[in-house]
């Protein structure tokens, strides 16, 4: 990602600076504004935040400085309007004077009005709703890259008065190492992260043809100095015991099913490099300036969601010469007829080279 100036101009920066800002889910899309808020505090060091998330997310920003999470019970006490009245009314006291609101759904736009009726300012997020359905409708599709959803939160903050620069200079810093979740030494191994699941069909490469990717990348690997050690990410019934047997298939693997949030952020600040579907787990390593292969089927970094500072070369594309019709989505929830197998169309070879060239890459640095 180039260097980039949000600089829309307030007619002057806020008397007391203390902004709400507001973005639930999902985890991706939370990530994604980890190095937002670090530009923004670095960059506006009379500034303070309070950010509006739901407590699980907490720990990705816990090393930010001036920044404290608030936890909103969607499903509890802040369910329906009359919790989202409950929540404006004790948000009061944190003293904020002007809301961010990066999520721009029908629940934060309610929770900005109770605010307003108590003269806070508020900025909303553009979400490009119209270019995003060209972009992914099969007929008479718009294909050009959109605008990244790291530029949405930056110009949401130049509209309040606050402009910032985003380079991979505002990466998150890396939570130190701890022998208990990263292992006591891995000197003499090259980590790496993998992912192998989405939440949508339309995200997820198959299973069967991701390992014989890791085969082949194993053999291209096997003249390299350091052994290589896979660290296999997800969970849930289902994904569970496919992730096991995967750690049974390749030594020297782990998981991180037992880890906590938190730890699992320690384990993945410290890959090598990840390879992950477009999913959170991509951006989570990203925003650690974790190099991070994606893999995209029914979704395209052209609607804004690629990692953050990666570049085009560690994105591996489904065949748009085979399926005109990509990107068919944003999300990766509707797949057509006929386009139910796109990732089928990335060799398993092409992610192993992908990934020896990540590798080379770690090996030199």
């Amino acid at each position: 990602m180039s260097l980039t100036q949000f600089s829309e101009p307030a007619s002057r920066p806020l008397a007391e600076q203390h902004v709400l800002v507001i973005r639930l889910s999902a985890m991706g899309d939370v990530a994604i504004m980890a190095p937002v808020l670090n530009a923004l505090l670095k960059q506006h060091p009379q500034l303070s935040v309070t950010l509006l998330t739901l407590a699980k997310w907490a720990p990705i920003f816990a090393a930010i400085p001036r920044l404290k999470t608030v936890p909103v019970e969607t499903k509890g006490i802040h369910k329906g309007i009359i919790g989202l009245w409950r929540l404006s009314q004790s948000l009061k006291k944190e003293g904020f004077i002007a809301i961010a609101d990066l999520h721009g759904v029908l629940r934060s736009r309610l929770l900005c009005f109770f605010l307003s009726l108590s003269g806070h300012k508020s900025a909303r997020i553009d979400k490009g709703r119209a270019e995003k359905k060209a972009l992914t409708r099969l007929e008479n599709k718009i294909f050009k890259p959109l605008k990244h959803s790291s530029i949405r939160y930056g110009e949401v903050f130049a509209k309040l008065g606050f402009p910032i620069t985003l380079d991979p200079s505002t990466v998150l810093s890396k939570p130190p190492k701890k022998p208990e979740t990263t292992g006591a030494d891995q000197s003499n191994f090259t980590t790496i992260g993998v992912a192998p699941f989405a939440a949508h069909k339309g995200k997820q490469y198959p299973l069967d043809l991701m390992i014989q990717a890791l085969e082949i990348f194993s053999r291209l690997a096997g003249k390299d100095q350091k052994e290589i050690r896979f660290v296999f990410f997800g969970g849930g019934p289902v994904e569970t015991p496919k992730i096991k047997a995967l750690c049974k298939q390749f030594p020297h693997s782990s998981h991180g099913l037992s880890l906590s949030f938190e730890q699992e952020l320690q384990v993945i600040a410290h890959l090598d490099f990840m390879v992950a579907m477009d999913s959170g787990n991509a951006h989570l390593a990203a925003m650690y300036a974790v190099p991070t292969l994606t893999l995209w089927g029914n979704t395209h970094p052209y609607a804004g969601f690629a990692p953050v500072f990666q570049t085009e070369k560690n994105h591996l594309l489904s065949d748009r010469i085979t399926y005109p019709g990509l990107p068919t989505s944003v999300f990766g929830k509707e797949v057509p007829k006929g386009y139910e197998k796109v990732m089928e169309s990335i060799a398993p070879a092409a992610v192993a080279e992908k990934m020896s060239a990540l590798l080379r890459e770690a090996s030199a640095d």
